[in-house]
């Protein structure tokens, strides 16, 4: 739990907000009805991709206490 409210390093900030924005995106995406089936695939792997980036970019730290 430490490591997930410790403090994050500049890079993984910035790798942490591109996961958000492409989390976004492709919901705003999946939210169309009338959308192409590959638009739709792309989305849903936008969607992966950017909740994996949120993740591991969290649980960057800039020190390892112990």
């Amino acid at each position: 739990m430490k490591r997930l409210t410790a403090a994050t390093p500049p890079f993984f900030s910035k790798v942490r907000n591109i996961g958000l924005i492409l989390t976004a995106i492709s919901g705003a995406l999946m939210g169309i009805p009338a959308l192409p089936l590959i638009i739709a695939k792309v989305a849903g792997y936008l969607a992966v991709a950017g909740t994996v980036m949120t993740g591991v970019s969290q649980t960057a730290v800039s020190e390892e206490g112990g």
